[in-house]
């Protein structure tokens, strides 16, 4: 059991004295400890409404206008070993490997305290997990979404830790996933090259812009857009969909969903990014995490790991084969 601090939601409503004052500079100066910076992050992640609409930090205020505001408050809480089962691919006294199901939310968070990878790594693992992703990540390198399954490495050491997250920045991780995207692509290889950043309106999702239009580390509503490059190949055509194996060059939020989508081909069963009908009526988008290919970082020596597909990607596959 690692103790932490946890957040929960805290409702206030403002009522504005001022008129004509810029929303941010109003909120920091009514705020009880809040910097402009803090506002601008409550701001940017729609926490600042008016009649249930979010604000911009750019509203000029009115007088007489009550507005409601959602803000983080610390409560003690526990990150606690759970026995849940883990499919381990590999392991030794540096690092585990685990093949993730779909539905597996990763590590803690608002909504899901507990019943997480990480629980059940602390269990697996006893406190035996490298501390630099803090209590609520411990040992965690790299994260795949809750509805994508497949492999995710996690360190049992700083040392570890260190060793792989340099070969992240240095693109010498390589990450490999099977989709299925929706209509049929063209080119059997391609490479999208867009950067990514979070969207402006909906904060919740991320958004890919055009390399002439975005420089890398410019901003988007205060989010940092920073380079993202995707490499695909076609696996198998069907009526409709394409089976794609996709390389990540690097690894933002959302990355391939996000790039998918931008090119006219969002993954199938993708409720955040695709419009389409989701006639296979999967919860989450057609994602594995298929292959893994790093340096050891105590040996040196390559290694390289892979999954089948699961239950639910192949009884996909088999449907489509059939022309369904």
């Amino acid at each position: 059991m690692i103790s932490y601090v946890n957040t929960a939601l805290k409702t206030t409503n403002l009522k504005c004295n001022s008129d004509g004052v810029r929303l941010d500079v109003f909120l920091t100066k009514n705020l009880p400890g809040q910097t402009r910076s803090a506002v601008q992050k409550l701001l940017d992640s729609e926490r600042v409404t008016l009649n249930n609409v979010p604000l911009q930090k750019n509203h000029k205020t009115s007088l007489g206008e009550v507005y409601l505001i959602k803000q983080d408050e610390p409560v003690a809480s526990v990150v606690i070993a759970q026995d849940i089962e883990l499919d381990v691919v590999y392991e030794d006294t540096d690092i585990i490997v685990v093949n993730k199901p779909r539905g597996f939310v990763v590590h803690p968070a608002p909504g899901h305290p507990d019943g997480t990878l990480v629980n059940a790594l602390l269990y697996h693992c006893g406190e035996r997990l490298s501390g630099i992703g803090g209590v609520l990540r411990p040992g965690i390198v790299h994260r795949i979404d809750k509805d994508t399954s497949g492999l995710i490495i996690v360190a049992k050491n700083d040392r570890a830790h260190v060793s792989l997250s340099r070969q992240l920045s240095a693109r010498t991780l390589t990450r490999e996933y099977d989709a299925i995207v929706c209509g049929v692509l063209k080119c059997d290889i391609g490479t999208i090259d867009a950067p990514i950043g979070r969207h402006p309106i909906h904060r919740k999702k991320q958004k890919a812009y055009d390399p002439g239009n975005a420089t890398k580390g410019s901003s988007s509503g205060g989010t940092a857009i920073r380079q993202a490059i995707t490499h695909y190949e076609v696996v198998a055509r069907y009526n409709g969909y394409t089976h794609v194996s996709c390389r990540l060059e690097t690894g933002r939020t959302h990355q391939i969903r996000v790039h998918m989508a931008y090119i006219g081909h969002p993954l199938l069963g993708d409720i955040v990014y695709n419009k389409k009908k989701n006639v296979f009526n999967l919860s989450g988008q057609c994602l594995h995490a298929r292959k893994l290919i790093f340096t050891h970082p105590t040996t040196a020596e390559q290694i390289e790991l892979c999954t089948p597909l699961p239950d639910y990607f192949l009884e996909i596959v088999r449907s489509l084969e059939k022309g369904i």
